[in-house]
């Protein structure tokens, strides 16, 4: 097991001094400073603090890879790693590298992400429950996964139980959906991938799952799409769906009009962003881990970002490379890219992502020691231990590497080029072409000094069209790889960089920027001297709004000596953009189809995949989706994701003044009950306790509320797969109203619970009544919800109860709805949205979902 040596960890800082010297440390930058502390300073499990600035963070990372170099020749050390680390210049270790390396609080994982699944086609119930397991277990320590759901049967099918058919695909959508959101705690969320291949006979169930509000609310969702579906789209062909899938003897064939099915996928990406795109044959085609698929290296669904495809038991973790930071006297015309320095730091990414993997395995050692040590029985214990062993030996045989980029965009502004014109997609492509060939280079060099991954074989890999473009770029890399091997099975990725880019200032992944300049509100007091009030929201509070430039736009004023500290009026600020070399190049100005094009393009110089979203306008067609769509497969994207304005969720104020919106008064649902409503009943966790809520509906809009304790003597407890049902309003022999609800049991039959407003503790009921009241007379569900989360109650309990219904009626808010007058815990920002039933920072992208 990892001994790490805690004599350095005593000093323990404060909150406020950790984010005070962070705050130096980034220039002033409040938000990096923030989420620095709160996601990446090493802590322990009552809170305390043992870094200060990222300065302690990389010192502690340096100190273990230098520790892990050791162990080989020509080892780096501890000064020259932090030195390629130090202030998220060069390498940048992502997530739980950044959190977990060196840290010994911590009995977790350094990957990424995962995926797993059932071997061969088992679709029964025992293999069901232990991929929710290994998800929830996964989960637990933070890791993003992914699992396909093809092989389980469709939905009719006959099976040898008690339902005597199949229920398909979509209810265990939900169960793993549920447990997604289960396992979240303190604000943080599971992340999930479901897959399914088109060419499941449930497949149009599956596009059309996440399209009913409130279903499958914690997973994205992506279809696997072969190119003979792509064949029949184009040529306006049928297409024959199977189960088992691209089976030669199926049990179920259905034949289906490939473009109509085409347009629903197109439909519902155009109205909610999913599902996304995989070009399975694409993916399959070109992966170098798929050539041992004999071997367990199949790769069967992807990630929850999509840029890793994955074989079951498989895990990645995640580097990237800051491309600005390679730009020399960047906006001048004297700008130029230090492809020697580039070349020489992107072999040392693919040394440190090596030993990350000795690291890792050290940490799943720990992971499965505590398991052995815990106090539970084997038989509790063994999906978990079991699932662990699988995850060792796949790092052990194949130290797969992600090695990425970030600051794409800035890079492109820096030199002189406007992202997506044609001159600007030539140079990133001859970028990550040099770091494909620096990269495997290294992995060759390494093989020399360390030994090839243990199941390489030259033979097996001959024809991959991947290495077939090392060998014609490279020959001399490319034979020496036949001659010594290579150190890892894959190597390359493009992932978004969220808080990393935060981090190093930049833009993120392969993206452009999003906006050069944008607005970002403060409440303040309007009785302080020297305040400025731009507006006063509903509730009374003072804001003002001042504009915040993107560092990187602000380094381009500063180079071309234009005051950053004047306060510039709209006008002024937009011929700023005019002149910058950001002008056009946003997210939204974008050409689209040369985006795709560049995906495309680079897509052949990456093993793995790219995260990468097309964002389009909110007037966009569906025919332009499905344009871009069809051009994504023809220039060989392994997957691609569209994102049309206000389909989902709020994005950041733009700078052009808003008109102000025209109000229409909310219409009053009713104030005469029916006597029977449409119910869902939602089921949440606060801290160890089991809640349950019965929400009665009127056109999908909850109208009354009855919650609970769901395991307490005096709750109330129905089967777990129950999700809706209806409440009946009736009356008791005194002549009193009774609430009573009813569902249908697994054989069709009706079961009713009798007295919903009795089962709960008096005191829930009757503020439930009060609630009920504003339901019902019309209130806005977030209104309502911040009215629950405003109630000042004494009792503990009846304070978990209020965190419940809030949640529970959370579901029900329209995603992108902005949560008014809110700050957001982490950045102090107020852009605070919901989705998905949780509040979602969209500046810092952090979410909180108690």
């Amino acid at each position: 097991m990892q001994k790490i040596e805690t004599s350095n960890l005593k000093k323990i800082y404060t909150q406020e001094e950790a984010i005070k010297a962070s705050l130096e440390y980034f220039k002033g930058d409040d938000l990096a400073a923030t989420v620095w502390v709160n996601k990446y300073a090493l802590k322990d499990s009552q809170g305390n603090i043992y870094e200060a600035t990222p300065n302690d963070m990389h010192r502690r990372i340096a100190k273990e890879i230098a520790r892990i170099e050791e162990k080989y020749v020509n080892s780096m050390t501890e000064e020259e790693v932090f030195d390629l680390i130090k202030d998220f210049k060069y390498i940048v270790p992502q997530g739980s590298p950044m959190a977990g390396i060196g840290n010994p609080y911590q009995v977790g994982s350094l990957s990424n992400c995962f995926v797993i699944g059932n071997d061969g086609n088992s679709d029964s119930y025992g293999g069901v429950m232990k991929i929710d397991q290994e998800q929830v277990q996964l989960m637990k320590r933070r890791g993003g996964v992914g699992h396909d759901l093809s092989h389980i049967r469709p939905k009719g099918s006959e099976v040898k139980n008690s339902a005597l058919t199949s229920t398909g695909i979509v209810p265990f959508m939900e169960r793993y959906s549920n447990s997604t959101r289960e396992v979240a705690q303190d604000g943080r969320r599971g992340a999930l991938m479901l897959s399914v291949s088109i060419n499941h006979p449930d497949a149009e169930d599956f596009i059309d799952a996440k399209m009913e509000q409130g279903k499958v609310t914690g997973a994205n969702v992506s279809v696997r799409i072969d190119d003979d579906f792509m064949k029949a789209v184009d040529g306006k062909l049928n297409y024959t769906q199977k189960y088992p899938i691209h089976s030669q003897t199926p049990k179920v064939e259905k034949e289906i009009e490939a473009s109509k099915l085409w347009d629903k996928i197109v439909h519902n990406a155009w109205k909610s962003a999913e599902p996304g795109i995989l070009f399975w044959d694409t993916i399959s085609r070109e992966s170098v881990p798929d050539c041992y698929a004999d071997l367990g290296y199949k790769t069967v669904s992807t990630n929850p970002c999509g840029e890793i495809p994955l074989c079951p038991y498989d895990s990645c973790r995640l580097l990237a490379i800051n491309l600005y930071s390679y730009v020399e006297n960047p906006f001048t015309d004297k700008a130029s890219f230090n492809f020697d320095l580039f070349k020489k730091h992107v072999g040392l990414a693919q040394r440190i992502m090596d030993d990350i993997i000795d690291l890792e395995l050290e940490k799943i050692d720990n992971i499965l020691a505590k398991i052995d040590a815990d106090p539970e029985g084997d038989d509790v214990k063994l999906v978990e231990k079991n699932l662990w062993l699988n995850i060792r030996k796949k790092a052990y045989e194949g130290r797969r590497t992600g090695v990425g980029i970030t600051a794409e965009g800035d890079m492109l502004a820096a030199l002189g080029y406007r992202y997506g014109t044609e001159e600007a997609n030539e140079f990133s492509v001859n970028v990550h072409k040099t770091i494909a060939l620096a990269a495997y280079r290294a992995s060759v060099e390494m093989a020399k000094e360390r030994g090839a991954f243990s199941i390489f074989d030259a033979d097996r890999e001959k024809d991959n069209p991947f290495i077939l473009r090392l060998k014609e770029a490279d020959d001399k890399l490319y034979y020496e790889m036949l001659e010594y091997g290579r150190r890892n099975i894959a190597l390359l990725t493009i992932a978004p960089t969220g808080t990393t880019s935060l981090m190093t200032q930049t833009t993120s992944g392969i993206e452009p920027v999003f906006l050069p300049v944008y607005k970002r509100r403060r409440k303040v007091n309007p009785n302080d001297k020297n305040v400025r009030v731009d507006f006063i929201d509903e509730v009374g509070d003072s804001w003002e709004e001042y504009v915040v430039f993107h560092h990187r736009f602000k380094e381009w004023m500063q180079i071309n000596g234009i005051d950053t500290s004047k306060n510039y009026s709209q006008e002024e600020i937009d011929e700023l953009i005019q002149k910058s070399p950001y002008y056009k190049a946003t997210s939204n100005d974008v050409d689209w189809l040369s985006k795709v094009q560049l995906q495309g393009a680079v897509q052949k110089w990456i093993d793995h995949s790219i995260s990468v979203t097309i964002n389009l306008p909110n007037d966009a067609t569906e025919e332009l989706v499905g344009q871009l769509y069809l051009e994504a497969w023809k220039v060989g994207c392994k997957g691609v994701t569209v994102y049309r304005d206000g389909s989902r969720s709020g994005v950041l104020i733009s700078n052009e003044e808003k008109k102000e919106e025209e109000t229409t008064e909310k219409k009053v649902l009713t104030t005469k009950r029916p006597q029977v409503l449409e119910a869902d009943v939602v089921r949440f966790q606060n801290s160890k306790e089991k809640w349950i809520a019965f929400i009665g509906l009127i056109d999908g809009e909850p109208y009354e509320i009855f919650t609970g304790l769901a395991d307490d003597e005096d709750g109330i407890l129905i089967p777990r797969w129950v999700e809706d049902g209806v409440i009946i309003k009736n009356r008791n022999e005194d002549g009193t109203s009774r609430y009573d609800f009813q569902y249908k049991n697994k054989r069709g039959y009706k079961t009713t619970i009798e007295g919903l407003s009795h089962k709960f503790n008096p005191e829930f009921w009757n503020y439930a009544k009060l609630i009920s009241s504003t339901l019902r007379h019309g209130m806005e569900i977030e209104r309502v919800v911040n009215l629950i989360n405003s109630l000042q109650l004494d009792s503990e309990s009846i304070n978990t109860w209020k965190n419940g219904v809030a949640r529970a009626l959370k579901r029900y808010v329209q995603d992108g709805t902005a949560a008014k007058g809110q700050k957001c815990s982490n950045c102090e920002g107020d852009n605070l949205v919901y989705q998905e039933g949780c509040l979602t920072c969209k500046d810092c992208g952090s979410s909180k979902c108690g």
